[in-house]
């Protein structure tokens, strides 16, 4: 099951949010990481559709603003949905465990497989105190950020963000969208363009006197490992091939006269 598949089984739920800006920008968040489903429960302000703040936060997800579920209750976001996932920065004495966000994000993507069709939910709670232990029982997992000791608190949106780029980075893998790739690739040197750029590059730096062939001192081979790393491609070859061709024979003294054939030849 690709990410496209999965993607419309994860929701992200809201509790109690006070400020509307939030979850526009929210609906931002999960959107540019290739989410859609935006629950927002008992929102302090229930207009909060088209509430200037949050379209504002929305920018370019108003759609998703538009589109969210809005339920007065957590039993009601948690319809349909097998396992719960308790966004908060520590455990509870009666909660359910606690795992890091990239290890929790592994356990989404283990129960997605192996639960077939079923719905999997991230719960995040009011911005002042986050979720209440009530509601974090609700849950099967707690779900924490690693953050700066000194300062863990995330706001809303943003520790929103961080779970669904996360989140993403599991269901996806490390392969970027195809629109991320906006050039093509050169076409790499061969091993026989190499060779020959290796022998040209001896050939100039003999000629300049940067080598001295009697007292080579391993010069030659530090530098094939040195390009052999960089992997060059056949265009960089030929670039640094002229460059070669430059230092042999000047400029200057290619005019086909015989002074400077013989400058050349030298």
């Amino acid at each position: 099951m690709n990410f496209i598949e999965q993607s419309p089984r994860i929701r992200f739920i809201l509790v109690d949010t006070g400020h509307p800006g939030n979850i526009g920008a929210t609906a931002r968040a999960i959107q540019t990481m290739g989410f859609s489903e935006l629950w927002v429960v008992n929102p302090q302000e229930p207009q909060y559709r088209t509430h200037p703040e949050a379209i504002a936060f929305a920018t370019h997800s108003v759609n998703i603003l538009e589109s969210s579920r809005c339920v007065s209750s957590l039993e009601e976001a948690l319809v349909g949905v097998t396992k719960a996932y308790a966004m908060t920065g520590y455990d509870r004495e009666f909660g359910p465990p606690i795992k890091g966000i990239i290890e929790a994000t592994e356990d989404m993507q283990s129960h997605m497989l192996r639960e077939g069709s079923a719905d999997i939910a991230l719960v995040f709670g009011t911005e002042r105190s986050g979720l209440t232990n009530e509601q974090i029982q609700q849950c099967q997992m707690c779900v924490a950020i690693p953050a700066n000791p000194k300062c863990d608190s995330l706001n809303l949106a943003q520790a929103v963000q961080v779970a669904a780029y996360q989140l993403q980075v599991t269901l996806r893998g490390s392969q970027l969208d195809a629109h991320a790739i906006r050039f093509d690739k050169d076409a790499p040197a061969t091993h026989e363009s190499l060779n020959g750029f290796f022998q040209h590059l001896e050939e100039a730096l003999i000629s300049c006197g940067a080598l001295d062939p009697e007292k080579p001192k391993f010069m030659m081979q530090r530098l094939r490992q040195m390009f052999s790393r960089a992997e060059p491609t056949q265009i960089e070859v030929d670039l640094m091939r002229g460059i070669c061709a430059a230092i042999i024979c000047p400029k200057k003294y290619r005019h086909g006269n015989k002074i400077s054939d013989r400058i050349c030849r030298k």
